[in-house]
């Protein structure tokens, strides 16, 4: 089969001032004081002023400043659109005088251990070796808090850091990001980007140079070196104004892979909005420049207007099929391997919720595999009258783990995949996604089965669970009802060998106790190394496992308050999205994540061995 939607692309510049449905929130809920604003004496500041601003700074007073309170019948997503609207997007880099806890001037790089991407590895296998690790098993029960940073402003904590040459690299929600010493949390820089950071951070080297590479919540990726924090290229991959950066980039031989996911798919909760146009893609970028070498769409055509919903909506499409993960590379066959999300509107399409097997050098589609069809679904049809629904309203069963890429005991190769099915996959990525096994956890769902990512020892695969449920509950004297997290719902840690798929064993969640809000689910990704798995939770603890038996052999309960080596209150919460992160014999967490009702945070936690 051919695949003729190859695109070679020129770098792209968004203003978002050409996002209509973001000038639509602006003017319904802004522009009647903001445009009233005129001249020298006026409080409200002009637009012309706001415009001055970075999109980080507006979302902060909308959301914790004085404009908190008109803000606050906004979403999130609608605050942030607001923000990306009217704010002028800058790179900053901090002044060492204005940095709390500076490092001693002229420090060294280090010849350490690296946890330098997403999968620790072009494999995605989330496993570090002894050597590399610097943690035995045996002393992992002997694990304590070294030293934990505090990030401002902040009370979510989704990036993954990355450790390299002696240096953690970690961005937070308000844009900035911080290169810290492993060992002593001293800060070696700081810089401050456009928007959220939202994927992880990965880092590589140019002509020598350490650089660091990661995407935020705006859509643009940047590259930053290493060194001093300076901006070396920014670029947008999509220039679809609802764009965002999921994806951890994948730096290899001076390139950049990086995959491009939108938050059109909760647009739609918006009666008037128009769903849905976006389609997710896989780009090659010149890691020196930034410049768009191929970009691979994953749905070949352009939306269009298909009629209406069975709610009487426009519906566009087909859409959807974001790319929420770090792609798995393997460079001796020329070949990748990018797992896709669903569809946001009908047509449902092929792409979708499957394995898609690309060449690294020219974007190519060898072969795809669907393991969920007719997966066509929004955030619409979980509100009343689903007005922006797909008549197709499939479970939405999306990938937003990354494939694992192992060698069998019988010289075979695997793909192992985890999708919010519930349902792990072994499949033959040498005969075009054949499947060797598959075996159920849970019920899966919009925010259960398995979230972020597994990880294998090459032995088993290791998999945690999501299934995070809700509860209805009432407010005292009246009848308006709010949703909360199910304390006895959801989590679960599972191993099972990778080439048969046996179950070996199974550790059921410990229960939240007393703990509100609090949830057991597991949704996190998950980190191993030879003799042990660490899986944080949305109760808020990390936890260690004995690969051999599951057993709980370490827990920390990281929501609470820590006292920080920078000065700043820091307090711990949920943990989620971003797995632990280990090297050179120490173990890194970020936590903080009141999404969906939970505990917000915003610290970083290094753990070494007494």
């Amino acid at each position: 089969m051919k695949y003729p939607y190859l695109l070679l692309i020129a770098p792209v510049t968004v203003i978002f001032a050409a996002d209509p449905y973001a000038e639509q929130l602006f003017q319904k809920n802004c522009a009647s004081c903001h445009q009233a604003a005129a001249g020298a004496e006026a409080r409200v500041p002009q637009i012309a002023a706001l415009k001055t601003m970075t999109p980080a700074a507006i979302l902060r007073t909308l959301e914790s400043g004085i404009m908190n309170a008109q803000a606050a019948p906004l979403s999130g997503d609608e605050r942030q659109k607001i923000a990306n609207f009217l704010g002028t997007a800058v790179t900053v880099e901090r002044r060492r005088e204005e940095i709390a806890n500076p490092c001693p001037a002229g420090a060294q790089w280090k010849n350490t251990a690296s946890w330098s991407s997403w999968g620790g590895g072009l494999t995605n296998t989330r496993f570090l070796p002894a050597n590399d690790a610097g943690l035995q098993a045996e002393s992992v029960p002997r694990l304590a808090l070294k030293w934990a940073f505090a990030f401002p402003d902040t009370s979510t904590l989704r990036s993954q850091p990355a450790v390299y040459r002696g240096r953690i690299f970690v961005g937070s929600q308000d844009g900035s990001v911080y290169a810290l010493d492993a060992a002593t949390g001293c800060v070696h820089w700081s810089t401050t980007v456009q928007s959220q950071v939202r994927s992880g951070i990965t880092t590589g080297e140019i002509a020598g140079n350490p650089t660091i590479f990661f995407g935020d919540s705006a859509g643009f990726v940047y590259a930053l070196d290493g060194a001093t924090g300076k901006q070396l290229w920014r670029m947008r991959p999509d220039e679809h104004p609802a764009s965002t950066m999921t994806a951890t980039p994948v730096f290899y031989n001076g390139r950049l892979y990086v995959g491009a996911a939108s938050r059109e798919e909760a647009l739609s909760v918006s009666s008037g909005y128009q769903c849905c146009t976006f389609r997710g893609s896989e780009s090659a970028l010149d890691a020196v420049t930034g410049k768009p070498i191929w970009k691979r769409y994953m749905i070949p055509e352009v939306a269009k207007q298909h009629g209406k919903t069975k709610q009487g909506a426009a519906s566009f499409g087909p859409s959807g099929v974001g790319v929420w993960t770090a792609p798995t590379l393997d460079p001796e066959r020329d070949t990748m391997y990018v797992t896709t999300g669903d569809n946001y509107s009908d047509p449902a399409t092929p792409l979708s919720d499957a394995v898609v097997a690309l060449r690294m050098s020219s974007g190519d589609i060898l072969w795809s595999k669907q393991l969920t069809a007719k997966d066509a679904w929004n955030s619409s049809c979980q509100l009343p009258g689903k007005v922006n629904c797909p008549d197709t309203e499939g479970p939405d069963f999306d990938f937003a783990a990354s494939a694992i890429l192992i060698s069998l005991p019988n010289g075979s190769r695997a793909l192992l995949l985890g999708q919010k099915s519930a349902v792990v996959y072994a499949i033959d990525p040498d005969k075009k996604g054949q499947t060797l096994w598959q075996a159920r956890i849970g019920e899966g769902g919009t925010v259960g089965g398995i979230e972020w990512g597994p990880a294998s020892d090459g032995r088993n695969i290791y998999v945690a669970l999501s299934d995070i449920r809700f509860e209805v509950a009432r407010k005292p004297g009246s009848n308006d009802r709010t949703y909360e997290l199910n304390p006895s719902k959801g989590g679960g840690l599972f191993a099972f060998r990778v080439d048969n798929g046996e179950r070996m064993w199974q550790t059921p969640p410990p229960p939240c106790g007393d703990r509100r809000p609090c949830s057991p689910a597991q949704s996190a990704a998950i980190t191993a190394i030879p003799g042990a798995v660490f899986s944080g939770s949305e109760d808020g603890h990390l936890r260690a496992y004995a690969t051999s038996n599951g057993q709980i052999i370490w827990d920390f309960d990281t929501a609470r308050e820590f006292k920080t080596v920078n000065g700043v209150v820091g307090h711990g919460g949920a943990i989620d999205v971003a797995g632990p992160v280990v090297a050179g014999g120490m173990l890194f967490s970020v936590s903080g994540y009141p999404a969906r009702g939970g505990m917000g945070g915003n610290v970083l936690l290094a753990f070494g061995v007494e």
